[in-house]
């Protein structure tokens, strides 16, 4: 220790009653995307059980195959393309995306979903005043029941899975442009035009 320090230290011992401990050492530890030490698949699977405990999932998929539909939706696959990777029907994977608080944009975007929300009548009627079928009236009352629930908890859920597959996928593209650069380098200047 040099002069100053001790100086410091010992002022420090003297205010804390001569205490000399207070502090943890610290360590040299890299740095991290992801704090949690939990894989993608078991922090998805965390909030999805999360969801289940507090709302009521009218569906039969399990916790898995929840979390496979959120990841695809994060992929931006359509309810076909989600229904072919889960293995189950488009409608299916459309109730389990807003069991899930993951609605499109597109979803509803032809009607105002607070007009729908509030009106009590029935799917028929509204169906004949917007012109459109009562399946799509269904749907879109699902669709506001689902933006409900999630601003309702201030759409935490939407934002933990925001955080945790939009955290993986930076991971994996650093890592990726990391590898990338390491061979750039090591390659740099060579010969690349060989005949063998």
């Amino acid at each position: 220790m040099n002069d100053k320090t001790e100086e410091l230290r010992d002022i420090f011992t003297d205010v804390t009653d001569g205490d000399a401990t207070v502090t943890e050492s610290q360590e040299n530890t890299r740095g991290s995307l992801e704090r949690d030490e939990r894989t993608v698949e078991e922090r998805l699977e965390s909030v999805v059980q999360q969801m289940r405990e507090r709302y009521e999932f009218d569906t039969t998929l399990s916790n898995d195959e929840l979390a496979d539909v959120a990841t695809a939706f994060y992929d931006g696959e359509t309810d076909e393309e989600i229904a072919d990777d889960v293995g189950i029907d488009p409608e299916t994977a459309f109730d389990a995306r807003l069991s899930l608080h993951l609605v499109r944009d597109d979803d509803a975007d032809e009607v105002d979903l607070v007009a729908i929300r509030e009106r009590e009548e029935d799917d028929a009627t509204l169906a004949e005043e917007y012109d459109v079928s009562e399946d799509q009236i269904s749907r879109y009352r699902r669709v506001a029941t689902a933006t409900d629930e999630s601003r309702a908890a201030n759409d935490r859920y939407r934002d933990e899975f925001d955080s945790i597959l939009a955290d993986a996928d930076l991971s994996e593209r650093m890592a990726s442009d990391v590898r990338e650069d390491g061979l750039e380098d090591a390659t740099e200047g060579m010969e690349t035009d060989v005949d063998f």
